[in-house]
């Protein structure tokens, strides 16, 4: 059974183990309500910051919880290149699978996008707390998956905006259904990537017009029509297994 992993909210440092530190009450609830972790059960710590330390639960008490670290273990689970997926934006629950798994599959950056098609997005206090939400996910994803630094999820910007403000030297692909050019076509060098896939709908044609004058490729996944998250995430996962895991 794997040990299981928690993010916590305070800076960790290798001069730290050995030590004895009080959890954080959400993450102390979140190991012994939650996981029913007890006194003496192994888990693993992460901050975001890189590496992550192999602990011990030394004592339990009804709102707090305190554990030693062991070690630490300057591993990583990042991909080769850093990939930002540009989503435009969808109904919520679909987006909260879309980025749970981007960051499973190795996203760097979830950016969502506003293009003409994309579900509303809430302005104000309900946008904000929308964001929190996915980064939260965004969180759980990576104590699940091993990954030990949090991909940021951007506020929402228009496509337009988003396209002029992007980094030139980055690869773009953008997704496009009647595109004559097959993922498997693709022929790409060294670099980070953007990928940009469009909402329920698809793309206006004048929307993949401008990825592609701003450098994005055109590629199609195949002959069917698939969902927004199908096509996030198998666009993530081959770029995870042509170009950086494999």
């Amino acid at each position: 059974m794997a040990v299981p992993r928690f993010h916590v909210a305070i800076p960790l440092a290798p001069a730290a183990v050995g030590s004895e530190l009080a959890l954080p009450e959400a993450t102390a609830h979140h190991a012994v309500r939650v996981r029913r972790l007890a006194t003496g059960d192994a888990l693993v710590l992460f901050d975001g910051a890189g590496g992550e330390y192999a602990a011990t639960l030394t004592r339990v008490g009804k709102r707090a919880a305190h554990v030693r670290l062991d070690a630490f273990v300057d591993g990583v689970a990042e991909p080769a290149r850093a990939v930002t997926l540009a989503q435009a934006l969808v109904a919520t629950d679909t987006m909260d699978t879309i980025v749970r798994h981007a960051v499973e599959l190795g996203a760097s950056i979830v950016q969502p996008l506003v293009t003409a098609r994309s579900t509303p997005f809430p302005a104000g206090a309900h946008g904000a707390k929308r964001i929190a939400h996915w980064q939260a996910i965004a969180v759980a994803a990576c104590e699940q998956c091993g990954r030990n630094r949090i991909p940021a999820v951007a506020n929402p910007v228009p496509l337009a905006a988003w396209l002029a403000l992007r980094e030139k030297s980055r690869i773009g692909i953008v997704l496009a259904a009647d595109s004559g050019v097959a993922w498997s076509q693709l022929r790409v060098g060294a670099g980070d990537l953007d990928v940009l896939v469009g909402p329920e709908g698809g793309f206006a044609l004048a929307e993949v017009a401008d990825a592609q004058a701003a450098g994005f490729l055109a590629v199609s996944l195949g002959p069917r029509i698939l969902r927004a998250q199908t096509a996030a995430l198998a666009a993530l996962a081959a770029v995870s297994l042509t170009w950086d895991d494999a």
